[in-house]
């Protein structure tokens, strides 16, 4: 397993967990839909790497793109670090880590 499937596994995992604790903190729906959504997509988008297809790198980099995108329009409406900073952080990290091979 190299750097960027890791990469994508774990922020697929954080987006899960990040999901479910936003539905039991606050009672969001949306947050527990989106999260599972988007790290199962995420997860699935690493499984399928591990597999050699390579359409799932590209998979992998648009989902996470698109997180970054929603976490920091929440981060511009709610100037709340925690939790859309830590997942623009989080998200901007592994799409370094999946897009830099791509490119090389």
């Amino acid at each position: 397993m190299n750097l960027s499937i890791a990469a994508v596994l774990l922020y697929g995992i954080l987006a899960l967990i990040g999901g479910i604790m936003g539905y039991a903190k606050a009672k969001s729906k949306i947050s527990l839909i989106s999260g599972i959504v988007s790290g199962l997509l995420l997860i699935f988008a690493g499984i399928m790497q591990l597999q050699g297809q390579p359409w799932a790198q590209t998979l992998g980099i648009a989902v996470a793109a698109a997180l970054v995108i929603v976490f920091a329009i929440r981060l511009a409406k709610t100037r709340k670090f925690m939790p859309a900073g830590l997942m623009i952080i989080a998200g901007v990290v592994s799409l370094g880590v999946m897009v830099y091979p791509a490119m090389a």
